[in-house]
């Protein structure tokens, strides 16, 4: 009678864990990309070694390693960082999702509005800077921030959150692209602090160009941005939404250690807020990454304190070392590894089952 309930219990379990393995989904939803601009490793470790709450970059099973050259540089910027997510190719520094010859590719979003999904973009920058940008428009040069936002005319962006409303309001060339925009459907909001939307399509711009830094009194502007857009876009079959901590970088160019803390652990706070989310959908994959290192940042030890350290940069400019990639969800075993930033687009068209 014994062994017969041990068969019994070990056929039981077997079926539980059959059916666990069988109701776990392969592919995501959803894939939240989140960027700290400028982030590398030292950035992190310092930004959080005396953070007594919760460290977000702990949490993640699933830890690999970009390479950040661009396609005329070893050391990139932002423009062919981010782009090489976004279209999967490398970029001359200063381009905006065009390959190496400036020709204009198919990207992430244009893949997922194909296949009726979702796309945004939040950022603490102007939504027309070079991360964000990369992800909708297709120029040559990031410094073309007025012809990058005439991109959101084409639909690409259903969302997009941060600074910017200069290049959209009353714009020195005479075009009128609120009106435009308007007539396409989008909801404008031009405003300083954050409140509900009702549309599923909206334009959300709270400064004329960057947002506050943390240190003047952003507030927690990035959780609450990141929490609208993943609300607004709801159960979308494919979605896709990239949020930048954008002035990690900042921070960063100006050898600023405490200006770069600041931003860094206000992008912890909002990695904590889209994990948590992610644990209760069990259909979203989270990525964390950044686009390149920014200061050559290295923490020394202290001459005066042994349990602290000197903080220092070796330039103003970014640095061309590999920089972390964190995943967490339904696919995230595909970012373990060492590879070329480009392979991100990949991994998340894999995931997403893109065509």
């Amino acid at each position: 009678m014994r062994n017969n309930n041990l068969v019994v219990s070990i056929v039981c379990f077997c079926f539980l864990v059959t059916a666990t393995i069988q109701a776990k989904p392969k592919h995501p939803k959803r894939v939240v990309l989140m960027i700290g601009d400028g982030m590398g490793l030292t950035q992190i470790s310092g930004a959080l070694s005396n953070f007594n709450g919760q460290n977000a970059f702990a949490r993640f099973p699933v830890i690999g390693f970009s390479q950040t050259a661009s396609a005329d540089n070893y050391v990139t910027d932002s423009g062919a960082g981010a782009t090489a997510f976004a279209i999967g190719k490398k970029a001359k520094n200063g381009a905006i999702g065009v390959d190496e010859f400036d020709q204009a590719q198919i990207g992430l979003f244009e893949l997922i509005k194909k296949a009726k999904g979702k796309t945004a973009v939040v950022a603490t920058s102007s939504i027309t800077h070079a991360t964000p940008a990369s992800f909708y428009a297709h120029v040559a040069s990031r410094n073309s921030e007025y012809d990058i936002a005439k991109y959101l005319i084409h639909g690409n962006c259903d969302i997009a959150i941060g600074g910017g409303s200069k290049f959209i309001y009353n714009r020195p060339d005479g075009f009128a692209l609120d009106s435009v925009l308007i007539s396409k459907g989008f909801q404008l909001i031009a405003d300083t602090f954050m409140h509900e939307v009702r549309s599923n399509q909206f334009i959300y711009t709270l400064a004329p160009d960057g947002l506050k830094t943390m240190k003047a009194g952003r507030g927690n502007f990035l959780t609450q941005a990141a929490a609208l857009a993943m609300k607004q876009i709801g159960n979308s079959a494919t979605s896709l939404i990239m949020i930048e901590g954008s002035q990690i970088d900042w921070g960063g160019h100006a050898n600023d250690f405490d200006y770069m803390q600041a931003e860094l652990l206000d992008f912890n706070a909002a990695i904590n807020f889209v994990l948590d989310e992610a644990m209760k959908d069990k259909e979203t994959l989270v990525i964390v990454t950044a686009d390149h290192e920014t200061g050559g940042l290295s923490l020394l030890k202290s001459s005066n304190h042994p349990q602290k350290f000197e903080v220092n940069y070796a330039s103003k400019g970014h640095s061309g070392v590999m920089v972390p990639v964190f995943a967490y969800g339904p696919g995230a075993e595909h970012f373990s590894g060492i590879y070329e930033n480009t392979n991100i687009f990949h991994k998340i068209k894999t995931c997403l089952r893109l065509k």
